[in-house]
């Protein structure tokens, strides 16, 4: 579909588009379109803009994935078909590792998110197969199912995207939870250790960006700024943002 850049909807249909494209190639889920729109709803009353407070949290999250030891950024597919590439920036510019890990699983799906990554540029993509071999624990899904030598020795772990269950058990395993999530109500945003709230096709591009501009600090002063962030507050900030966005249309005409 052609879609011309003067839309004001621009953005959000060709973000669509990408992820009607996704579901016909085998990458995305009919659940993941429905996933799609209930956070598009949240980004709407948002502004559909990064916050002071995802400004915040993505320096954070940032500072977070340069101290770890071993950080790795799990890969669904609504994130391989919206930003691939950009996966494999902020992975190599953190140090991370890649790893396929999805709700609804199937090896044909594993394999087809596998060769997207791969063609951005991925070197070895974690978690396809029978490489899937260790298992969160407490965790009933086929989340549950991770790389020993990816997620399953990760000390800071990116969920993009929401993923309540999974966040609550790999903290519950002593990992660090980094989640994009445009709801800061979920169980993904409350359970995580730093919460971005924001749009994935903005934070992941802001991420590489922070990454970058960080990697020139002292080590201590990005553990200052990991240390100092208040995740619960940061949250609160976000919900203060909608209700005061959603204040200043009171009495206008919708968009």
């Amino acid at each position: 579909m052609m879609i011309p850049k003067s839309h004001p909807r621009y953005h959000s249909l060709r973000t669509r588009e990408e992820l009607v494209r996704g579901t016909r190639q085998g990458l995305v889920v009919p659940q993941g379109l429905i996933a799609h729109g209930r956070g598009e709803a949240f980004d709407y009353i948002l502004g559909e803009r990064t916050t002071k407070a995802a400004v915040v949290a993505t320096e954070a999250a940032a500072a977070l994935l340069l101290t770890a030891n071993k950080p790795v950024i799990s890969v669904n597919g609504n994130t391989a078909s919206l930003v691939p590439g950009e996966l494999i920036k902020l992975a190599r510019s953190a140090g991370a590792g890649v790893e396929v890990n999805l709700f609804h699983r199937s090896r044909s799906r594993e394999r087809k998110i596998a060769r997207v990554l791969e063609k951005n540029g991925a070197g070895h993509v974690y978690g396809i197969g029978r490489d899937a071999s260790a298992r969160i624990p407490g965790l009933k899904s086929l989340r549950a199912r991770v790389d020993p030598s990816g997620i399953g020795s990760a000390d800071v772990v990116l969920v993009p995207l929401e993923d309540g269950d999974r966040a609550t058990m790999l903290r519950r395993a002593g990992m660090k939870v980094i989640a994009i999530d445009l709801n800061p109500l979920s169980r993904t945003s409350r359970a995580a250790s730093v919460t971005i709230v924001d749009n994935v096709t903005r934070a992941i591009p802001n991420l590489i960006g922070e990454a970058a501009r960080l990697k020139k600090k002292p080590r201590q002063k990005l553990l200052q700024l990991v240390n100092e962030f208040d995740n619960e507050e940061n949250l609160n900030l976000s919900v203060k943002d909608i209700t005061s966005y959603l204040n200043k249309w009171n009495g206008r005409k919708g968009k």
